[in-house]
């Protein structure tokens, strides 16, 4: 089983230089016979992909890397052995809707959560419901409700929309709060996006999980942060508190956001007081979920408890288990692997163009990181956590304008997704690797 998490633009303008050439005479009609002779071949230029709205733009992407990671899925599924989800070589919609933690949400939409945690023999609490959060299942219930279309069909296609919105939201994100490093790297918010669409753990963009939803919430978020409606912005991370554990980091962007504004001689009495009550609500729905929890079962520990569950029946340790599980991988050599890439990663957090990304979305990365290292064991799980640090996808295109580049992490990427899927979301009964 697998482990559980705890989900106004500013434009520049370069002035042109104009030549005192004078124009020749006739060239008036001349320029004018060629456009009528051209405007047979105007219209796929204006049907170009270049020519379409940005949204329209950041969806196509996104659609692109759908495609690609169904195609990979269906293959694959042919090699899926019968398990206690799916039958042998299921249907698309089988496999994307029931394996793993979707049968989790599953159950949780149609039978809701357990009144007590389950007690094995042995006294210790087992895996159970309360390790996942409702606003997805219950969104998916609710279509249900109405439609009749059943989960497999209801849930991974929640997901796609959800998914699809947040390719809108984020390119929207890198294009007002990173405009700083859009002018550097023109493309930049939707080379974002195709990061996003084709990172290795991108097919759960389509699967009955909550990744869609919370990448959604957590961009959306982000930019009603810089946008400065923090009230809006409150009412995305109440929401965010019930889809995913990740809320709490939010606090951490706001902080740096009001500091940054205060540092620039920008933050009235006002905006502090609103900016501080967003900071209280992000804070507030980082607890709501442990509370709730703790309040239907009657224990304060019930939520902790859980969780221990999910990790083999150990305690919540932080930080001990990523060197414990490097070592147990890599010999005396793990931890010090392990040390290398916590550089690395600091260094793109603090990197100039995290800088240009804007005060929202660097201080977003680094502290939902630190959280993910504070809070969770060193799992195979963390691949696909990572899509949330969506901004370090805009550092790793930002630096250079090198298309070339951007087409070989593109292709890694593939490659990567393959490999997700056939060592990951595939399995090999009795047991596998929590994608």
């Amino acid at each position: 089983m697998s482990e559980r998490p705890g989900g106004s633009s500013r434009v520049s303008v370069r002035a042109t230089r104009r030549t005192g050439r004078a124009r020749p005479a006739g060239a008036g009609s001349s320029r004018a016979g060629s456009a009528r002779a051209g405007s047979s071949r105007a219209w796929p230029a204006a049907g170009s992909p270049r020519a379409w709205p940005w949204w329209a733009q950041a969806v196509a992407v996104f659609a692109a890397g759908r495609a690609v990671s169904a195609v990979i899925l269906i293959v694959i599924s042919r090699f899926q052995a019968e398990n206690g989800w799916t039958t042998a070589k299921p249907s698309y919609l089988s496999y994307v809707g029931r394996m793993w933690d979707a049968s989790w949400y599953e159950q949780i939409a149609y039978q809701g959560y357990p009144a007590s945690l389950p007690i094995g023999a042995d006294g210790v609490v087992q895996q159970n419901a309360w390790a996942f959060f409702p606003l997805f299942p219950g969104i998916v219930r609710a279509l249900d409700v109405v439609t009749r279309l059943g989960w497999d069909v209801l849930a991974p296609t929640v997901a796609l929309v959800a998914g699809a919105g947040a390719a809108v939201v984020i390119h929207r994100l890198v294009s007002v709060a990173g405009s700083r490093a859009v002018e550097r790297r023109p493309g930049l918010p939707l080379a974002t996006v195709a990061v996003v669409s084709f990172f290795p753990a991108a097919p759960v963009l389509q699967v009955a999980y909550t990744e869609s939803l919370a990448l959604l919430l957590v961009a959306g978020s982000l930019l009603l942060l810089a946008r400065r409606r923090y009230e809006w912005a409150g009412v995305l991370v109440v929401v965010l508190g019930l889809t995913r554990g990740v809320a709490l980091p939010i606090a951490a962007a706001v902080g740096w956001h009001l500091f940054r504004r205060f540092r620039e001689g920008g933050l009235p009495t006002r905006d502090l007081a609103r900016g501080a009550g967003l900071t209280g609500v992000a804070v507030v729905a980082g607890f709501a979920w442990p509370g709730i929890c703790a309040w239907v079962i009657g224990d304060p520990q019930a939520y902790l408890r859980t969780q221990a569950a999910w990790r083999g029946g150990g305690g919540i340790v932080p930080v001990r288990p990523w060197f414990d599980v490097s070592q147990w991988l890599l010999g005396s050599w793990g931890p010090w692997l392990l040390v290398l890439i916590a550089a690395a990663t600091a260094a793109m957090v603090l990197s100039p163009v995290a800088r240009r990304l804007g005060p929202e979305m660097q201080a977003w990365s680094g502290a939902y990181l630190a959280y993910l290292v504070v809070t969770m064991p060193l799992t195979t799980s963390m691949i696909r956590y990572l899509l949330l640090a969506f901004p370090l996808g805009a550092v790793s295109v930002g630096w250079t304008r090198s298309r070339i580049w951007l087409w070989i992490l593109l292709i890694g990427f593939v490659a990567g997704q393959a490999w997700w899927v056939w060592g990951l979301w595939r399995l090999t009964p009795p047991s596998g690797w929590p994608p």
